[in-house]
């Protein structure tokens, strides 16, 4: 069952996770280790985000 509340709220931690991913990134020394397990994250709810849709 794909209920459109549990997709908005995979989104909504997949742009927050963006947001960070960004703001790292425009620090001085961004920390690679931070900023890889933010993509990891985001990558695995992306993937949540397609299985529901399929």
């Amino acid at each position: 069952m794909d209920l459109p509340g549990n997709v908005d709220t995979l989104k909504a931690k997949h742009n927050a996770l963006e947001k960070s991913i960004n703001t790292e990134n425009s620090r001085p020394n961004p920390d690679d280790l931070i900023i890889s397990d933010l993509k990891k994250q985001k990558l695995r709810i992306k993937d949540q985000i397609a299985d529901m849709n399929h």
